[in-house]
C-alpha cells in the first residue's frame, strides 16, 4: 500500500494520494472577500492541487461544500456551475457549517481519481 502526502505540514497535508485516489484538504478563498470571489479562489486552488497530483476536475469523484450561510447557496452555485465539467459532475453534498475563521464563507473538500 502506497500513500503519498504532498504539501504537508505538522497538522495536515493539502494532498493525499492512495492508489489512484486523490484527497484534497478543504480549500477556501480569500478571507473576507464576497462569496463569488471566495468560490472562484477556492476552486482555482482545487484545480492547482489536482494538477499537482496528476489529475483534473474531469475525474472528480466527490465534492463536499460547506457554506457559512446557506443564503449564499445560489451565488456559490453560479460560480461552481461555470467551473464544473458538465460531462463529468461529481457526487456532491452541500451544508451549512461554522467555518474555522469567520472571514471564510465557503470551503470545498474534493476527492478525485487519477
Amino acid at each position: 500500500m502506497t500513500i503519498t502526502r504532498m504539501k504537508s505540514g505538522a497538522r495536515m497535508s493539502q494532498i493525499v494520494i492512495h492508489n489512484d485516489t486523490v484527497y484534497l484538504a478543504g480549500q477556501v478563498g480569500t478571507e473576507g472577500a464576497d462569496i463569488a470571489t471566495q468560490t472562484r479562489d477556492a476552486l482555482a486552488s482545487v484545480d492547482a492541487l489536482l494538477a499537482e497530483a496528476g489529475t483534473d476536475k474531469s475525474k472528480l469523484l466527490q465534492v463536499i461544500v460547506w457554506l457559512a450561510d446557506m443564503a449564499d447557496f445560489d451565488k456559490m452555485n453560479a460560480v461552481y456551475d461555470a467551473w464544473i465539467d458538465p460531462a463529468n459532475p461529481a457526487a456532491r453534498a452541500c451544508g451549512e457549517a461554522k467555518l474555522a475563521t469567520p472571514g471564510y464563507t465557503v470551503e470545498f473538500i474534493v476527492t478525485a481519481a487519477r
